[in-house]
């Protein structure tokens, strides 16, 4: 008769329960992985690698919503941000050239 006997249950209490939220961590580093692997698609996208290099030197025209514009220099590991303004300026100087304006909008600079 000691083969038709049901297994008890709850033979073992010394053995621990799995843990749920240990895969938390697992999902973690999987998601770190994902958005670094986004931005480097997105550089590559947009061929905005030499951002990332620190012998490179960009210069980025940026328009708001509000229509300001915004200059962004990168020369080595520094970044300037200069914002442009209608403001009329005066004052000494020395003329460095000639601008013009094409029909299209583009302005062409001329040194002299």
């Amino acid at each position: 008769m000691s083969l038709l006997r049901r297994p008890r249950r709850f033979d073992r209490y010394d053995e621990p329960l799995e843990d749920p939220i240990s895969g938390v961590a697992n999902l973690f580093d999987a998601s770190v992985a994902f958005i670094v692997s986004m931005m480097i698609a997105l550089f590559m996208a947009y061929n905005m690698l030499d951002l990332v290099n620190p012998k490179s030197e960009v210069t980025i025209t940026k328009k708001n919503a509000d229509g300001q514009m915004e200059i962004i220099t990168k020369s080595g590991k520094e970044i300037k941000v200069r914002k442009v303004t209608d403001k009329k300026l005066s004052g000494e100087g020395v003329r460095l050239g000639t601008a013009y304006q094409l029909k299209d909008g583009r302005v062409v600079y001329v040194p002299e």
